[in-house]
Parts: C-alpha cells; sequence; structure tokens
C-alpha cells in the first residue's frame, strides 16, 4: 500500500524549530523528487521547499530561505524538513508529496493536490507566543 505519512508538527513560541518528517510505505522515497507544501486558513496553497532526487537540488520558497533545510533520510525512507526560527506566520497545514518525477525542475513546489501525483495528509504546525 503506497503511503506518504507525516509527523513532527505541534506548537511551539515564536524562534522556535521543529522537525517534520515525511515517511513513504509502498514505494522508494530515494527514487522520486518529493515536497513539502502548506495551507494555511485563508491563504494559498505554498510549495514551501522541494528536492530532487537525481541530484538532491534543492528549492525553497522566498518566505522560508534561510530557515528550512529539506533533507533526505533513505535509510528511513523519509524526507526532513527543519523549520528554524519559527514564525507565527509559518502556522498552517503542513504536508508532503511527490509528483512521481525524478527533479523538481518538472515543476513540483508549484504543484497542487489536484495535480497528478500523490500527498500525504499533513500535519499541524502553530506558532504563537
Amino acid at each position: 500500500q503506497v503511503q506518504l505519512v507525516e509527523s513532527g508538527g505541534g506548537l511551539t513560541q515564536p524562534g522556535g524549530s521543529l522537525r517534520l518528517i515525511c515517511e513513504a510505505s509502498g514505494f522508494l522515497l530515494q527514487n522520486f523528487a518529493v515536497g513539502w507544501f502548506r495551507r494555511a486558513p485563508g491563504k494559498e496553497r505554498e510549495g514551501v521547499s522541494c528536492i530532487s532526487s537525481s541530484d538532491n537540488r534543492t528549492f525553497y520558497s522566498d518566505s522560508v530561505r534561510g530557515r528550512f533545510t529539506i533533507s533526505r533520510d533513505n535509510a528511513r525512507n523519509a524526507v526532513y524538513l527543519q523549520m528554524n526560527s519559527l514564525k507565527p506566520e509559518d502556522t498552517a497545514n503542513y504536508y508532503c508529496g511527490t509528483d512521481w518525477s525524478s527533479s523538481i525542475e518538472r515543476g513540483l513546489c508549484q504543484k497542487s493536490r489536484s495535480d497528478s501525483g500523490f500527498w500525504g495528509q499533513g500535519t499541524q504546525v502553530f506558532v504563537f507566543s
């Protein structure tokens, strides 16, 4: 059974850190480009960060560049999103997904759940004082 399961969300104060985990089952995540996305109430979906499989090339949105880091753990069949210096505006549901391509150059970070691919359910992140 093909699954993507996110974990690691929670509540933190501004300036805090969280590490999100996207774990796959039923397929090898290392073979595909993987992205982290977020959706906050009343806001558009945002492709936060993506990583290719072919060369581990990465993409970060302007809003998180320098604060978030995406990485792979092939032994765990997972992709992480390390989030530092969190801000209240980072509050959202974060989910991971793949469009089954190997490269982020195919536009993974610009895609949504309605596009062809496979997406997890998400984990909630709350940042407030």
